[in-house]
């Protein structure tokens, strides 16, 4: 992902306020990201409860913002990232919804995803795969799984 700006990262919301996306507190380590490890950004809102954000790029390569809210009731089993898809989670995957962009969220419209609690997709895709049989390619795995998360994420993008 190429190095945004706040500014940037304000505009680029699709389903939230001006005054939504001026409450919105930026991640403490975003000045010194790494944006070459990095599909998307999202994180956690520290001073509202419950709050999270995501920037996405599309693959057109624009940044779509989306505001997420996380369910109050947390999943019964241990569920499974519908982004990184990750079978060996080392963090929580929570239900996060979004209202949709335009008059469909004004009318209450909203969409859901289960994804992982502090959006640790980016690091998890990351991670060598195991040895799946001999003569697996895990960098060539790896690789895909960093190319299929940016397509679900940027899928998910374009529901919002």
């Amino acid at each position: 992902m190429l190095p945004i700006s706040e500014k940037t990262i304000r505009t680029s919301f699709v389903n939230a306020s001006r005054k939504e996306t001026g409450d919105l507190t930026l991640p403490a380590d975003f000045e010194t990201l790494d944006w070459d490890a990095l599909d998307y950004l999202g994180w956690r809102d520290p001073k509202i409860g419950r709050r999270a954000y995501a920037v996405v790029p599309t693959l057109e390569g624009e940044l779509v913002g989306i505001l997420f809210r996380q369910a109050e009731a947390s999943p019964r089993s241990r569920a499974q990232c519908s982004w990184c898809q990750d079978v060996k989670l080392p963090n929580d995957v929570v239900f996060y919804s979004a209202k949709r962009s335009g008059k469909a969220g004004r009318n209450g419209n909203t969409v859901g995803t289960l994804v992982c609690q502090d959006f640790q997709c980016s690091r998890n895709v990351r991670k060598t795969p195991p040895l799946a049989y001999e003569g697996y390619d895990v960098e060539a795995a790896r690789l895909r799984r960093i190319e299929d998360l940016q397509l679900r994420a940027a899928s998910f993008a374009a529901e919002v």
